[in-house]
């Protein structure tokens, strides 16, 4: 029996690009590319460095081997070791811990609640997250300090790490992983980003997909670093992160 020919170009039930291609010849993927309006204030970096995402951070001021985790520790300078990331996004509010609900531990952890209008469920308007946040004041005491971090730390692993394609709301499901600033270095952002990547790579694999969300650093430094033909000028000086050239 022949295969038909309308089966061949399909993955669990979805379109995939490839039986278009010849017919959509110039087919482009915009990439969304992650910014935001938060200081990053010398006082926080301690922090991050115990988190493991200060290189990360220092990626988000400038925009610019993907088979093995080990390439996300070079290309971004994630942690690869360690405890693993889990949890559905739905069902996030069971790992807190005392049964606390998610908001009233979200006003302790950072001291401030949005404004009803900026919720939607279980996330926060970005801008919203960007003014209260955007400037550590002078004179801040250790515990304000702290919580901006914690701010910091939610928009980088939200933005920078694990976005969407719209990027215009915040999930707080990473409340149980800043909760505490000195474990949060302890898990494997790296092996996580690489597969969420995997992951979005896979739904941008439907043709009708016209935006690629996901860590875009990472893959825009492993095409660099394998096609020297697309590299900017000065890219082959190394420097670590590669991401960071």
């Amino acid at each position: 029996m022949e295969d038909d020919p309308n089966r061949l170009y399909r993955l669990d039930g979805v379109a995939h690009i490839v039986g278009a291609v010849h017919l959509e010849p110039h087919r482009c993927i915009s990439s969304i590319k992650r910014q935001h309006g938060m200081m990053l204030d010398d006082r926080i970096v301690p922090y991050l460095q115990m988190a493991g995402l200060y290189y990360l951070a220092r990626l988000n001021e400038s925009w610019f081997r993907l088979n093995e985790p080990l390439d996300v520790a070079y290309h971004i300078g994630l942690p690869i070791d360690g405890q693993y990331v889990s949890g559905c996004l739905t069902d996030f509010p069971q790992y807190i811990e005392g049964g606390r609900p998610p908001w009233v531990w979200f006003d302790e952890l950072l001291g401030v609640l949005p404004h009803v209008n900026c919720i939607d469920k279980f996330t926060v308007k970005c801008t919203w997250f960007e003014e209260m946040f955007s400037e550590l004041p002078q004179g801040a005491n250790e515990e304000t300090i702290r919580r901006y971090a914690r701010a910091y730390m939610m928009m980088l692993l939200s933005m920078q790490l694990f976005g969407d394609k719209l990027g215009t709301r915040l999930h707080i499901r990473w409340l149980p992983y800043i909760a505490r600033l000195e474990d949060i270095g302890q898990y494997s952002w790296g092996s996580t980003a690489l597969s969420w990547l995997y992951r979005c790579m896979c739904r941008v694999a439907n043709k009708n997909a016209v935006k690629l969300a996901g860590p875009l650093q990472l893959l825009q430094s492993w095409i660099f670093w394998r096609f020297p033909g697309f590299q900017p000028d000065g890219y082959d000086v190394f420097h670590w992160p590669l991401a960071s050239r």
